[in-house]
């Protein structure tokens, strides 16, 4: 991927990167800011999540409709997310409306004005999706199961704030958040497509020159301790999320894991999907994922099931994550380094997806990692490397997270003395 990939630092310190894709007749453009929701205090939580709002809500140049219609005449389409250490904005347009996408997204970060009956506005739609979330046992969950890891930490806190303090939160929060956060030493401006790096530059240099200095703040460290969380609901299934900590994006162990997490929950093909759902009809939804951070991580399994089922799908689960440890073969393991290789490479065929994977590299790792080089790091990973790291991350204290008829869910007590045995 570095063949067609240029990166430049302004002397601002903002980072602008792209890759040149021939043959494609689009540009994905996004600036990405290092910082989410684990960079909040917790009177600000779910501050990052409500500038990314707001962001779309009126510049000093345009108000809110005219963002949405200047990208969706000329056929584009502008979005964002928030996660715990990111915050992203990007466009996708046609090659010919690069400097309309550069142009929006430098505005929206520059000059938004958060405008205090916008502000009001968007309060109320937020507070509507907390609502949904909260609503949605299969959603709600993973954040109970989140703050059980990190409990009284921000890297703990819901990715959309509680309802109590976005109710309260106040305009000075918004915009104080934004000046420590929102400068060019926290930022990635990317893009991949039909673009050239020289005419990237330029647009920033035009765009996002109002970007004012900051300080870097860090983020408290994450420490994992690893508790129960337990809610008894009227629901039709269990929802359970177990467990564990886990690597680092930099952490020799970051491949062995994801391809742990690919072999033990990560298709049809999988131990979780095929011993729970295929031989025993207990689920619908079963599957693992790994979940790396700058300093800490998680690898967990999920499952919804039935409330009688709950008692025979836990003990199985917890075999097989005790089984892992001890019998992986061959043929499974290539399986698992198969499908994680395609995924890699069907990814590069997407402007959106290279663009925000050269972002997150830079912030990451300080460099562009070639495709070769994570091909063969995937390549090098053994048997007795998947082993040791499912020994590593299944004989660490458990995180246990469960709502809906819970009466028959075994205890964290007990699940972490069944795989201690």
């Amino acid at each position: 991927m570095t063949d067609t990939v240029r990166v430049t630092r302004l002397p601002s310190g903002l980072l602008v990167a792209s890759e040149t894709m021939p043959r494609v007749e689009t540009v994905s453009i996004g600036a990405y800011v290092h910082a989410g929701t684990r960079n909040e205090t917790a009177a600000e939580n779910g501050a990052s999540h409500f500038l990314e709002h707001m962001a779309f809500k009126g510049t000093a140049r345009r108000d809110a409709a005219s963002i949405a219609r200047e990208i969706e005449n000329v056929g584009g389409h502008i979005n964002a997310y928030t996660a715990r250490e990111q915050t992203a904005y990007y466009c996708k347009v046609l090659k010919e409306d690069t400097a309309l996408a550069a142009d929006i997204i430098g505005d929206i970060l520059c000059h938004s004005t958060l405008i205090p009956e916008e502000l009001e506005r968007e309060r109320g739609v937020i507070l509507q999706e907390i609502g949904q979330a909260n609503d949605t046992p299969d959603d709600i969950v993973f954040d109970h199961f989140q703050h059980a890891c990190f409990p009284n930490q921000a890297m703990g806190r819901p990715t959309l704030g509680t309802e109590e303090i976005i109710e309260k939160m106040p305009r000075d929060v918004l915009s104080t958040y934004m000046a420590r956060h929102y400068g060019p030493s926290r930022m990635v401006v990317a893009a991949a497509g039909a673009v050239e790096h020289e005419q990237l530059l330029s647009l920033v240099n035009q765009h996002f020159a109002d970007l004012p200095a900051v300080t870097p703040h860090e983020p408290e460290a994450a420490v994992y301790a690893g508790q129960e969380y337990r809610e008894e609901r009227d629901l039709d299934q269990v929802h359970i999320v177990l467990g564990f900590p886990s690597a680092t994006y930099t952490d020799p162990d970051h491949y062995p894991v994801q391809l742990l997490s690919t072999l033990l929950g990560g298709g049809m093909s999988s131990r979780l999907f095929q011993e729970i759902r295929e031989k025993r009809g207990l689920v619908y939804s079963i599957y693992s994922f790994a979940s790396p951070y700058h300093d800490t991580g998680v690898f967990a399994l999920y499952a919804g099931t039935g409330e009688e089922q709950v008692a025979e799908l836990v003990p199985v689960a917890v075999e097989e994550l005790r089984r892992v440890q001890l019998d992986v073969t061959q043929e499974e393991l290539n399986r698992a380094k198969a499908q994680l290789r395609a995924s890699l490479l069907m990814s590069l065929e997407s402007t959106g997806s290279r663009c925000e994977q050269i972002a997150r590299q830079l912030q990451v790792h300080g460099r562009i990692i070639p495709t070769e080089e994570t091909k063969a790091r995937i390549a090098a990973v053994t048997v007795e490397d998947i082993q040791r790291a499912a020994a590593r991350l299944f004989r660490g204290r458990p995180t246990l997270a469960t709502l809906g008829p819970i009466a028959k869910v075994p205890t964290l007590a007990d699940i972490a003395e069944k795989l201690a045995a």
